[in-house]
């Protein structure tokens, strides 16, 4: 079975019909959460992941779009932005959002892989570096974690003693490209896909991966997309401005 994984789609639908349209066959699409908040099209983006037929674990702005949790915890421009996501969401998007299930979730049909949108042992946690993966990766019953949040694609590794920060490395910034990596069956994971719709990584190109069950790989890809019409959506929305700049930073 291929399956692809997405992530943090963040209401940019230029960047999620990127992926979709360069992403080859696969048999299952997963969805890791934040499928709204910061960009401009938050009914178009959650309509195609309605559509997409997903697997999906709930975001953290997913969760304060849709009024499950307050924005407290957001910095400004994020709760600004959440706050015009819900009241520009239809109201069966907005139900949609609201009802989707909290991770980790046992992957449908494939044993030992889970997905969750923070971490293994709390939904809202951020794993950024090899430190913050060791009781993750130490506690949970999985093989393979899929898992978003950090807007990094990448993940972590123990095998036996040795632990291992993942970084696919590219060689353009302007073009799709895969970088491939055979999983070992004795080693447990965490694997990021990356951002599709706001990386954070310095590679301003949405993020994907495809996992398959069978050889047991991972293929990270990088896809450019019309970064202007996704800043252009934001700022006539009215938006703040730094959430458009940042799509071209990568940051």
């Amino acid at each position: 079975m291929r399956i692809l994984i997405i992530s943090d789609i963040h209401s940019n639908v230029e960047g999620l019909e990127a992926c979709l349209a360069a992403a080859p066959a696969h048999d299952r699409v997963v969805n890791l959460g934040d499928i709204v908040g910061y960009g401009a099209s938050p009914n178009e983006v959650t309509d195609r992941a309605r559509k997409l037929g997903t697997v999906v674990v709930r975001g953290n702005h997913d969760k304060a779009c849709s009024g499950v949790m307050g924005i407290d915890s957001f910095n400004p421009v994020a709760g600004l932005a959440a706050l015009w996501t819900k009241q520009t969401l239809t109201p069966e998007n907005l139900d949609w959002l609201k009802n989707l299930p909290q991770g980790p979730i046992e992957m449908p049909d494939v044993p030992g892989v889970h997905l969750v949108h923070g971490s293994p042992l709390d939904e809202d946690e951020y794993i950024i570096v090899v430190r913050d993966a060791v009781e993750p990766l130490s506690t949970t019953p999985a093989q393979l974690t899929f898992f978003g949040h950090t807007h990094i694609q990448g993940g972590f590794a123990v095998d036996g003693e040795q632990w291992e920060t993942l970084r696919p490395v590219y060689k353009t910034r302007d073009q799709v490209e895969t970088v491939e990596l055979e999983l070992k069956k004795t080693a447990k994971y965490l694997i990021n896909p990356g951002s599709v719709g706001q990386p954070r990584d310095g590679d301003p190109r949405a993020a994907f991966v495809v996992f398959d069950t069978e050889a047991y790989k991972i293929s990270y890809t990088r896809v450019p997309y019309n970064i202007e019409l996704a800043q252009k959506h934001i700022t006539d929305a009215k938006l703040p401005e730094r959430l458009a700049t940042r799509l071209a930073d990568g940051r």
